[in-house]
């Protein structure tokens, strides 16, 4: 899909694009933001962050539009009340965690505003719970758990992340979308609960046409939406395979690569018309 035409809304995801590796927002970062709004350019986030993970940003940024957490699992306004959410079907969720155990990982659950894991000190538990600036609620078992948004699979086996990724595609097909939001990540949300959903919601919620929405990103999970939009970015510290899937390609997100994108790549779409 080309742009034709300008463009009128930013879809940004977050970790690895807006953010720095130490997760926070640049002075950079919000300035290009400032610069979209003066430019009639409107501007909302997705990430595979709870909601709660995501209420940190709203503010500074002065997000007016719906932002989409969980891949898109749950969307909710920028005072986090809940507009719109999307579940694993509760017959998929055993069959699910037992795929990503067999592949070694450990397993994580959100639902409703919770957190929960069953290995506290497991990796990446103390990164997470910085992150979204929550600590996780842990239980013995995910027994009688209903409502779940997203189950992610951790391990600093990368090769096994990605392995759990494709036999979830495999064995569930389109009854889940499992996608790797970190490379020690796979998330699987409900089958329409991915960030190519989230542009055609905003779309069809903004009254923007698709190709006058640009997104920008870093990992697999953002190639949906970049094939949905007009104009696509990735970051510099995206893979060459997500790279190659975007339009455009700015700097990394220890550069202020974001900043750049809306410099070089978003504004002068608006100006040059």
């Amino acid at each position: 899909m080309t742009s034709q035409r300008p463009i009128r809304l930013l879809l940004a995801d977050v970790d690895g694009t807006l953010v720095t590796p130490a997760k926070e927002l640049t002075d950079a970062a919000v300035a290009a933001v400032r610069k979209l709004d003066e430019a009639g350019i409107a501007f909302a986030l997705t990430s595979g962050r709870p909601p709660r993970g995501m209420a940190m940003l709203v503010e500074p940024l002065r997000v007016r539009t719906p932002t989409a957490a969980f891949n898109g699992g749950v969307i909710v306004a920028p005072d986090m009340t809940v507009l719109e959410q999307r579940t694993i079907p509760d017959r998929l969720l055993g069959p699910v965690l037992e795929l990503l155990r067999e592949h070694g990982l450990d397993v994580w659950a959100y639902a409703g505003s919770d957190w929960y894991v069953q290995n506290p000190d497991g990796p990446h538990v103390d990164r997470e719970a910085a992150t979204v600036q929550f600590p996780p609620t842990v239980r013995a078992d995910y027994e009688g758990l209903r409502d779940v948004a997203k189950v992610v699979g951790v391990s600093d086996d990368h090769d096994a992340v990605a392995r759990a990724a494709q036999a979830a595609r495999e064995q569930f097909g389109d009854h889940v979308s499992a996608a790797c939001s970190q490379p020690y990540y796979v998330d699987v949300t409900h089958p329409q609960a991915n960030k190519g959903s989230v542009v055609e919601y905003l779309s069809a919620h903004l009254h923007v046409p698709s190709e006058q929405i640009a997104t920008i990103g870093d990992m697999p999970n953002d190639v949906l939406m970049f094939a949905r939009s007009g104009l696509s970015i990735a970051m510099g510290n995206a893979d060459r395979e997500v790279q190659r899937a975007a339009r455009r390609v700015t700097g990394p997100n220890d550069r202020d690569g974001f900043a750049q994108a809306v410099r070089r790549f978003v504004l002068p779409q608006r100006n040059d018309r």
